[in-house]
């Protein structure tokens, strides 16, 4: 699970791994550009001595590979660096050699090879050859017995000095293979610490979570939603409105034993696309033939007139306060069965006005008069009036923009709701990243239904029984009117 995790954090930080990498891969490419050639020179000594039979030759070579070790050390002694310097200059101190030498043996034998690396190709060789002759030199002084005999240990040249044709670094290959790959795996544990402190809701699943109800729907991002937000029109064949549709089927079957008449839509923030999801919700259930009235109760920031085109002047306020009856200021909203009742004039206590007695009657008399009533309230984090709201409806509907809300203030705004017992019915994700294929399959089935040709009408089954009368939306004013004498 925590692999899958994983796996999804760096597939939605695609572009952390891909910078990442490229970064690194300039990197190489700079040092690589800018390191000088260096090249390498080598020799190879054969160290042996007298033997004289087969047991001599066995424990003589024993002895010889002993002696190798110390001789790959003696190879890069201050003494040896010293007399190369002394006899044959070529532009580097002691030191200088000592750090260009470097030795090597192969165990079980008695090879001993020194290498000398520099960017200069000719005076890595003039060293070799200068280092191998000084070396047999010193070892036989060294090798020498007190009485001036000669020592049991021969050292002869095999191979070498020769010095390498070609650079043996900068390796172009090896070096963009590595820094490559350093970059790839670099890339995957930022995008994987970038996902893992991310705070911001970025699935269903994490929403469901946060808020401990279930998801009713995931309403896809559409780039022409800002323009044409509501699902009429060309819109009304989108995603979208398909998402709205399943929401609304969702939302009819959440408890079949105790329907939900009255809804309040909120969110913890503000400009999650709650009015937005509000407007389209009741025209989906409009549509299906259920008399529905639209309430507008962001009495702080009114949008529901704005969205359908109606007059936001007179409306919930005036009627709370008395100046005006329900029915006087209910709207009629296209030539559906939805009624819209507007915020009103602003008012100055929104909280004390949306929790008086004269919402709660007011709530009661549009119960009776429709079939559902969706309330759009104020966002949960920012004021109180959206719990004072959800208290008095038959249960609320939380939207969540993804990618924008945090997990904690989610959490907080349903906590919000659960500490004064409101029913939550289930959530809903907005401007859903919704995969590649699932879009890809919807636009082919809608392509698909749309070349179909049109079947015959047949006699509508869904809503309402009364919806399939004529005269239901005058039927549904009237009835407004008469709850308001």
């Amino acid at each position: 699970m925590d692999l899958y995790r994983h796996l999804r954090l760096v597939r939605r930080h695609w572009w952390i791994v891909l910078l990442t990498l490229m970064v690194a891969v300039g990197v190489t490419a700079l040092v690589t550009v800018r390191a000088q050639p260096r090249y390498v020179a080598s020799v190879t000594f054969f160290v042996t001595t007298p033997s004289a039979g087969v047991t001599d030759a066995y424990q003589g070579g024993l002895f010889l590979q002993q002696r190798v070790k110390s001789y790959a050390e003696l190879l890069t002694s201050d003494r040896l660096a010293q007399s190369v310097v002394a006899d044959n200059p070529v532009g580097l101190t002691a030191e200088q050699i000592q750090r260009r030498v470097s030795t090597s043996t192969e165990t079980g034998t008695v090879l001993l090879r020194a290498s000398v690396t520099d960017t200069d190709q000719t005076r890595a060789l003039r060293v070799t050859e200068a280092l191998s002759a000084k070396f047999v030199e010193l070892v036989q002084k060294v090798e020498t017995t007190p009485d001036g005999k000669a020592g049991p240990i021969k050292i002869e040249v095999v191979s070498g000095p020769r010095v390498s044709p070609t650079p043996v670094s900068p390796q172009p290959v090896r070096n963009f293979t590595i820094g490559a790959l350093i970059g790839l795996l670099a890339g995957v544990g930022l995008a994987i610490l970038r996902g893992l402190a991310d705070v911001r809701l970025r699935d269903a699943a994490g929403l469901q979570r946060a808020t401990g109800s279930p998801l009713l729907g995931e309403i896809p991002f559409e780039s022409t939603a800002k323009a044409s937000p509501l699902i009429v029109g060309e819109a009304a064949t989108s995603a979208r409105a398909e998402a709205v549709r399943k929401l609304r089927t969702n939302l009819r079957f959440v408890d079949v034993h105790e329907p939900a008449r009255v809804i309040a839509v909120t969110s913890a923030l503000q400009g999650e696309g709650k009015t937005t999801l509000s407007c389209n919700l009741a025209i989906a259930l409009a549509e299906a033939g259920w008399r529905v009235l639209l309430v507008d109760a962001d009495l702080r920031r009114p949008k529901v007139g704005d969205y359908l085109g109606l007059d936001n002047g007179v409306g919930l306020t005036d009627v709370l306060v008395g100046d005006v009856q329900v029915g006087d200021v209910v709207q009629r909203w296209g030539d559906k069965s939805l009624l819209v009742l507007p915020s009103g004039s602003a008012p100055p206590n929104p909280s004390e006005l949306l929790g008086s007695k004269a919402m709660a009657d007011l709530l009661l008399g549009l119960r009776e008069s429709a079939d559902i009533v969706i309330i759009d309230t104020a966002p949960l984090l920012a004021v109180t009036d959206g719990v004072v709201v959800a208290v008095q409806a038959d249960g609320a509907l939380l939207v969540t923009q993804q990618g924008r809300t945090s997990r904690s203030q989610v959490a907080t705004a349903a906590r919000s709701l659960h500490s004064v017992s409101v029913r939550m019915l289930g959530c809903v994700l907005n401007m859903a990243k919704v995969p590649k294929a699932e879009a890809y399959q919807y636009e082919a089935y809608r392509v698909v239904a749309a070349a179909e040709p049109p079947a015959v009408p047949a006699e509508r089954v869904s809503g309402p029984r009364h919806a399939e009368q004529p005269g239901v939306v005058s039927d549904h004013t009237q009835e407004l009117t008469r709850l308001s004498r």
